[in-house]
């Protein structure tokens, strides 16, 4: 599906865009890949990075921010991966103004450029934090992911289509509790800070995320939400995992954070469909009977949700410790 396609990942060189790369490269014989990103150091550490697949790479300077230099970016591509946004939730409360023209103005000029230079598909990245937010950067976000949703009404007879996937943190990306406790041991710690003893996450790997995009691409019709299945954690299991017999002081949730993962909401269930591995949450408005999703898995129960909290498949302990020889630290 993405041979012989132009595919661009807006903040393509984060940890994301360089583990979707690697994926098409290695499954798919794609026409060209275009990363888009700010950072022309990054690009440049990621060129070197894949400088065997150069000649299906191209490298673009730019900001979601930009339309003008979208609409330049844009001209022949068939898919967009829509991954940059500012995401650490302290910056975004300390800089509401800045994270507003990221993650929502960029989101809107995303949809336009994308409607405007014909382009076939754009997937855009979301996160737990977009349900029920508690903090700007959730609240961004979900603008975000209604703006996505409703970008399907303005496409006419164009063939276009927006979709959504939705995770939480990854295991082992920055800034998240996996590499903060491994640098606490690093320095010689012997005691792990729980936030809250009661808090709970729900584990996902790159690669998984990457697949989920992978199939968004592949099945989406336009405006449905993807969500992983996948297994949840206590933190403190986590932590006895990493640092078996040290001291596990609760040291109280800190501002905007959440006890839980929550991933569909009851609300968002009158629409949710289960699969054998994902889930997806259809849009509750049809714009185009020639473009409706036909849902063909299992309707989920009335006043079902899904969440870290009341997942039914829970890493014990020594699956957690499995599952963090996969993780790299060292990055």
């Amino acid at each position: 599906m993405l041979n012989n396609k132009t595919i661009l990942i807006t903040g393509g060189t984060g940890s994301f865009g360089k583990a979707f790369t690697k994926y098409v490269l290695e499954h798919y014989d794609p026409k060209k890949i275009i990363i888009y990103s700010r950072d022309e150091f990054k690009q440049f550490m990621m060129q070197n990075e894949f400088k065997e697949h150069l000649s299906k790479l191209r490298f673009f300077i730019g900001d979601v921010r930009d339309k003008e230099r979208l609409m330049r970016a844009f001209e022949g591509v068939d898919y967009v991966v829509h991954a940059a946004a500012m995401k650490q939730v302290p910056a975004c409360e300390y800089n509401p103004a800045e994270a507003i023209k990221t993650n929502i103005n960029g989101a809107q000029n995303i949809i336009d450029a994308a409607l405007d230079c014909g382009v076939k598909k754009v997937v855009a990245l979301s996160t737990d934090k977009a349900v029920n937010p508690v903090n700007l950067y959730g609240g961004t976000k979900l603008v975000s992911d209604k703006l996505f949703i409703a970008a399907n009404a303005y496409a006419g007879s164009k063939d276009i289509n927006f979709s959504i996937v939705r995770y939480g943190n990854v295991a082992g990306s920055r800034g998240s509790v996996i590499p903060f406790f491994h640098n606490l041991m690093k320095q010689g710690k012997t005691e792990l800070p729980i936030t809250d003893y009661r808090m709970t996450r729900f584990w996902i790997s790159l690669r998984q995320g990457v697949e989920l995009v992978v199939k968004a691409l592949e099945e989406a019709k336009g405006g449905e939400t993807f969500i992983s299945k996948i297994p949840s954690f206590k933190i403190t299991d986590l932590a006895q995992a990493m640092c078996p017999g040290c001291t596990m002081p609760e040291v109280g949730i800190r501002e905007g954070e959440k006890l839980h993962e929550i991933m569909i909401t009851v609300e968002d269930s009158m629409t949710t469909y289960e699969y054998d591995k994902h889930y997806i949450v259809y849009p509750q408005m049809v714009w185009s009977e020639s473009r409706k999703a036909v849902p063909t898995g299992k309707k989920v129960e009335e006043g079902f949700s899904y969440s870290s909290d009341n997942n039914t498949v829970w890493l014990t302990v020594e699956e957690i410790k499995e599952l963090l020889k996969e993780v790299d630290l060292e990055k």
